[in-house]
């Protein structure tokens, strides 16, 4: 295959996304569900805020800290993803994320 043809094929794909974005406002934060897949479980309470303290998650409220947010919970130890995201919502809750 000569440069000409992979440069063909990369101008296609640059021209026709795969998945079309909305044109809606902006949402400030990270999903929790993002954050979780970044980290190894189980995990402490303490490593969590040291590797992901800084990000601010999305909640109901608008964004957060996620050092925050752990402070305020009193789960010591993540067993799994699902724990360490059952145990944000319960301190931010659960529903529509304010926009910008």
């Amino acid at each position: 295959m000569s440069d000409t043809d992979a440069d063909d094929g990369d101008e296609e794909a640059e021209v026709e996304p795969a998945v079309g974005l909305g044109d809606g406002p902006d949402v400030a934060g990270e999903p929790v569900a993002r954050v979780a897949s970044r980290l190894t479980w189980p995990a402490t309470r303490s490593d969590v805020r040291e590797q992901e303290g800084d990000v601010e998650v999305r909640t109901p409220e608008g964004p957060r800290t996620l050092d925050d947010v752990l402070a305020e919970s009193e789960v010591p130890l993540f067993e799994s993803r699902g724990d360490f995201v059952r145990a944000v919502e319960a301190v931010v809750g659960r529903g529509p994320v304010a926009t910008e």
